[in-house]
């Protein structure tokens, strides 16, 4: 029998298990993330070559067409997935503990919020520790302002998110999903 080889925070991390927030590999991370934002929404905030290089390094597995208008903020940038010609207007939000995987032609209208993370209802263990559930956006959504997409929620192709809704369960394909909780009030197409 193979003895079982520890995993480190990170990988309980990226495997949705509960972690320790706390590690000094994940706070040094998070910190390295921090000083390209404020690089970002700060010291070069018009988009240019100069933004097309901080974004090739904060969001390594993001396609180079990716145009985010700062202020953004996210956690690490490395779990952000976006295919071509992504969109972030200002204030977006990417709780990026775990996997946010963005099809083709998403945009974001401003205020969205994408929560990866998440934390036990037992309120002594969420002293300590929290877990993730990745999030998926098809290709060719809208999500309206002020959205919130929760942990673990799938939204699929062409789909339009309404201002201010709140997704809390997946949403399938061709639909339009609205309020709080979101639901589907149509299908479209």
């Amino acid at each position: 029998m193979q003895p079982k080889t520890m995993q480190t925070e990170k990988e309980k991390m990226l495997s949705g298990e509960y972690y320790l927030a706390g590690d000094g590999q994940l706070v040094a991370e998070r910190i390295r993330c921090k000083t390209l934002l404020k690089q970002l929404n700060v010291d070069e905030y018009v988009f240019g070559d100069r933004v097309k290089q901080l974004l090739a390094e904060l969001l390594p597995n993001a396609h180079s067409s990716i145009y985010i208008e700062p202020p953004f903020h996210c956690d690490y940038g490395y779990n952000i997935i976006a295919g071509e010609n992504v969109y972030f207007n200002v204030n977006c939000v990417v709780l990026d503990v775990m996997t946010v995987t963005l099809g083709n032609n998403v945009f974001c209208a401003p205020g969205v919020q994408i929560y990866t993370a998440t934390h036990p209802l037992d309120a002594i263990a969420r002293r300590t520790r929290e877990n993730a559930k990745p999030i998926t956006i098809g290709d060719d959504c809208w999500i309206g302002g002020g959205a919130i997409i929760c942990p673990g929620v799938s939204i699929g192709n062409r789909c339009v998110i309404g201002a201010g809704a709140v997704v809390t369960k997946n949403i399938p394909d061709d639909s339009l999903a609205v309020g709080n909780p979101a639901v589907v009030i149509r299908k479209l197409g």
